[in-house]
């Protein structure tokens, strides 16, 4: 294929590409209606747009370009094999655009909008799926982009602008970064077999747990560092054999015999495990909602999830 190079400055092909994209960019709508309808008024009229300022931009475009993207006849034009080359990828990336328009207007929609919306796995059984019913409620035809992930994870995912909003627990609720808000605390509950020499008790000191061998989640896990923090506080350094990444999982392993565990109820009550109330120190963890803060204005569907969840204060959690 033959292209015709006009002899007008133009950038040089090594140049940035982000300054061939905003001179580029604004010409490419204009260049697409001349093309498709060949003549320069009646592109102009349809595009509601001076003729002149139509004129000047084509001719700037080709000067930018250094081709020649049309031949003329008067006011009527026709492309060049260039012209045609170019107009095949302009429609591509205008389509693309168009496309994507749609869908952060879609996402920002008052009634059928998005929330992207991350949470811990232990909340992902009952209290998540709760919440979002009860919010659905008002809200019917909102949708969410769902993530199920640990703190220090999520954490990432929000400063990289991913999610909308999550449900954290301390440490991460005080990140820096982050605009935290406390909305509920749950109780954690020392696990151990049903055969162990603690399952007929109701209450324990963990104190009294000092000698057992734990089960815990991995280093970053917020609960882990809760267990941590727990036991220390109690008197002692947990003997760990088995680190995981699901509460449940661990609460599993517990049932199997291989170790006892700090966490919080379960959704329905497992077999082959007995679960305590810790008396001394006082074992919990606080569930919060958090932002990004200085992050753009919310959207409304978001706006009106993150008041939802404000609005549960005390009363996240089922009883």
């Amino acid at each position: 294929m033959v292209h015709q190079y006009s002899s007008q400055a133009h950038l040089s092909p090594s140049g940035d590409t982000e300054d061939i994209v905003a001179l580029l960019a604004p010409r490419l709508a204009y260049f697409a209606g001349v093309a498709r309808t060949e003549h320069v008024t009646r592109a102009a009229r349809e595009m509601q747009v001076p003729q002149s300022t139509l004129s000047r931009a084509m001719v700037r475009l080709e000067q930018d370009l250094g081709v020649d993207l049309f031949a003329r006849r008067g006011r009527t034009v026709s492309l060049t094999p260039a012209g045609r080359t170019f107009l095949t990828s302009v429609e591509r990336a205008l389509a693309e655009i168009e496309k994507a328009a749609d869908e952060v207007r879609a996402d920002a929609d008052p009634t059928t909008g998005k929330v992207a919306f991350g949470f811990l796995h232990t909340l992902g059984s009952e209290t998540v799926p709760g919440l979002i019913r009860a919010f659905r409620a008002d809200h019917p035809r909102v949708r969410f982009s769902l993530v199920q992930n640990y703190g220090e994870a999520m954490l990432e995912r929000l400063r990289a602008g991913e999610l909308d909003l999550c449900l954290l627990t301390a440490p991460t609720l005080d990140a820096p970064d982050v605009v935290a808000h406390r909305l509920d605390v749950q109780k954690l509950r020392l696990v151990v077999p049903a055969d162990h020499r603690l399952a007929t008790r109701k209450r324990i000191r963990l104190a009294e747990a000092a000698d057992e061998t734990f089960v815990t989640l991995e280093p970053g896990y917020g609960l882990r560092s809760i267990t941590d923090d727990v036991c220390k506080e109690a008197g002692f350094r947990p003997k760990i054999a088995f680190e995981g990444e699901e509460a449940e999982t661990l609460r599993g392993l517990v049932a199997a015999g291989l170790g006892v565990a700090l966490l919080p109820p379960p959704a329905v009550p497992r077999p082959g495990v007995a679960e305590l109330t810790v008396t001394a120190p006082r074992a919990v963890r606080e569930i919060g909602v958090a932002w990004l803060d200085g992050h753009h204005p919310d959207t409304p569907p978001v706006a009106a999830f993150k008041q939802f969840l404000l609005s549960r204060r005390g009363n996240l959690l089922p009883t």
